[in-house]
């Protein structure tokens, strides 16, 4: 059996860029075996994110999106940050009447996803909601959000659109196809 991994010290931490959502920072490390090594990684906000699931009438409904990123129009799940004082439930439910026009009486954890833990700490709530009913809330986008319902049966076609990429939004699709599963639904 090989030994635990011992992680690397700390030796320096300095911010070198600052935005309103990100610190970047510079991180000198040395490992267990004397290397030392200086990595750049991006903090955001202390806060977590929550990405929501909605089902309805056997479909889940989706959202297209502008993602500056890539410049390109995005296919995914609704998604936002939880504000101070807001548990992941709240956030969910939130995010889902600002961003779909439907509150939930059902929301289920799934999982905490990382995003390139490698340079970034971001941390993503994967939930589901169900048991939706019409209600909206003045949100923060620039423009309104177009929905796509897409089959509960067909959920796995969406790898096939070249709009529905993003990492995040995929590994969703995958926790929710096995959630569903579990549930005997699929």
């Amino acid at each position: 059996m090989s030994e635990p991994l011992k992680k690397p010290v700390i030796l320096n931490v300095e911010t070198v860029a600052r935005s309103r959502l990100f610190n970047v920072e510079t991180v000198s490390l040395e490992f267990s075996n004397g290397v030392q090594r200086v990595y750049e990684r991006m903090r955001p906000s202390s806060r977590e994110a929550v990405m929501i699931v909605p089902i309805v009438d056997n479909s889940l409904i989706l959202i297209r999106e502008y993602a500056v990123g890539t410049e390109s129009y995005e296919l995914g799940f609704s998604k936002g940050l939880i504000d101070p004082g807001e548990t992941m439930y709240e956030a969910a439910n939130r995010e889902l009447k600002e961003e779909v026009g439907f509150g939930a009486r059902q929301l289920t954890f799934l999982r905490n996803l990382t995003m390139a833990p490698s340079y970034f700490s971001s941390k993503m709530n994967v939930m589901v909601a169900e048991d939706l009913y019409p209600e909206s809330l003045p949100g923060d986008e620039p423009e309104p959000l177009p929905q796509v319902r897409w089959p509960l049966n067909e959920m796995m076609a969406l790898l096939d659109e070249p709009d529905f990429g993003e990492a995040r939004n995929v590994s969703a699709l995958f926790l929710v196809r096995e959630w569903l599963r579990q549930q005997g639904r699929l």
